[in-house]
């Protein structure tokens, strides 16, 4: 016969140690066995009626981590607010004093350090600082995904960009610290996703000014539309993806912003996943857009 599902209160909507629960008569092994729970690691259980998140699989692992380590990388943005930079295929990245074993088994991953981190206490777990940890992921992988995530960092309002440059710049030669200072002089506050962080890059990178990422609009009646990169002085607005939305009243929406861009003096260019892949024509057309821009400036 099926295991019956007991589900006690206290249980519901946590992550606990099978071997705890048993001991303090909350269930049974074999309640602990049933379809109301799901197994996460050895001996650490969850209630099976979550959903399975990175944030989960931290508390899981949290359980079980030795004295003295921490979370840091990917993990340790999450614990600081930003969910989205790791999901629940992502291994939990885990700090680990020098000298300390541990198996943890799969799904996590260990770094290593000598001397003193200085950890800091988010919520139940402990893991490294804000700027070290954006300053840690910035310094490995390909440096325009490195970009990307810490313009996510920023805009998800773990760190702060000033407090990031002045950390790299602090930096003793090492491996991934010039990237680090790379990444974050590339880097912007206000981005919106990677893809339009991305577009920057391809612009800066073909020698044109940075852009103003989430740049708001105003005319005589107000606010007008907020411009996903722009070069206000120009004028000029740059929108990722600018199909049309299929749903009517989403359809006049984009109209009439688009006009209201229009009337406001700005020039807009929509820019797609295929300008991204193959940018020259897309260079061309900005290319063009600020000379006549210039020239009528020029000309006043």
């Amino acid at each position: 016969m099926p295991t019956p599902a007991a589900r006690p209160q206290p249980l519901r909507g946590r992550v606990f140690r099978g071997s705890d629960v048993v001991r303090r008569g909350l269930l049974t092994p074999k309640q602990l066995r049933s379809s109301a729970w799901r197994r996460l690691r050895q001996d650490v259980y969850v209630d099976a009626a979550l959903e399975v998140d990175h944030r989960l699989l931290i508390s899981a692992v949290g359980l079980v981590l030795p004295e003295g380590a921490g979370f840091t990388g990917r993990s340790a943005a999450v614990l600081w607010g930003v969910p989205e930079v790791a999901g629940p295929l992502d291994p939990v990245e885990v700090l680990l004093p020098g000298g300390q074993r541990w198996h943890p088994g799969p799904g996590v991953r260990l770094h290593r350090f000598s001397g003193a981190v200085p950890f800091v206490r988010v919520g139940r777990w402990w893991c490294t600082a804000r700027v070290a940890t954006a300053v840690g992921l910035i310094r490995q992988g390909p440096e325009d995904d490195a970009v990307v995530l810490l313009d996510r960092l920023l805009s998800g309002g773990m760190v702060r960009l000033s407090d990031v440059r002045d950390a790299v710049a602090d930096l003793s030669r090492a491996r991934g610290s010039a990237q680090a200072r790379r990444v974050a002089a590339l880097a912007a506050e206000f981005a919106d996703s990677p893809q339009e962080t991305r577009l920057r890059l391809v612009l800066v990178r073909a020698g044109f000014p940075a852009p103003v990422p989430q740049f708001r609009v105003f005319d005589a009646e107000g606010f007008v539309a907020r411009v996903d990169l722009a070069y206000p002085e120009l004028r000029i607005g740059i929108e990722y993806d600018g199909l049309w939305h299929a749903e009517h009243r989403a359809f006049v929406h984009d109209r009439r912003r688009l006009n209201r861009l229009v009337a406001a003096g700005w020039l807009v260019l929509h820019v797609t996943v295929e300008d991204l892949r193959r940018p020259e024509r897309l260079l061309a057309r900005l290319r063009a857009l600020r000379a006549s821009r210039l020239a009528e400036i020029t000309a006043r």
